[in-house]
């Protein structure tokens, strides 16, 4: 179940950072490898700054704010 969730998680965590970032994806897998790798990173920020999230609210935020560092750091590498 933790699979699944970690998924879903990272599905929406990409779709919302994609429409934060005003990106022209949409493609599913895209947006699900963005979020996943984004829950990683965002997880990791979070430990950094001593923040803490509990819950299904708290891992999309946290996975939201990594998928945007991720699409941050994607377009800054492109230019």
């Amino acid at each position: 179940m933790d699979i699944l969730s970690l998924l879903l998680i990272g599905l929406a965590a990409g779709w919302l950072a994609s429409m934060i970032m005003k990106t022209d994806n949409s493609d599913l897998l895209s947006n699900l490898i963005v979020g996943v790798i984004g829950a990683s990173l965002g997880g990791l920020l979070f430990r950094i700054l001593g923040l803490h999230s509990s819950g299904m609210i708290g891992s999309l935020i946290t996975a939201t704010v990594g998928a945007v560092a991720v699409l941050a750091l994607l377009r800054y590498v492109k230019r």
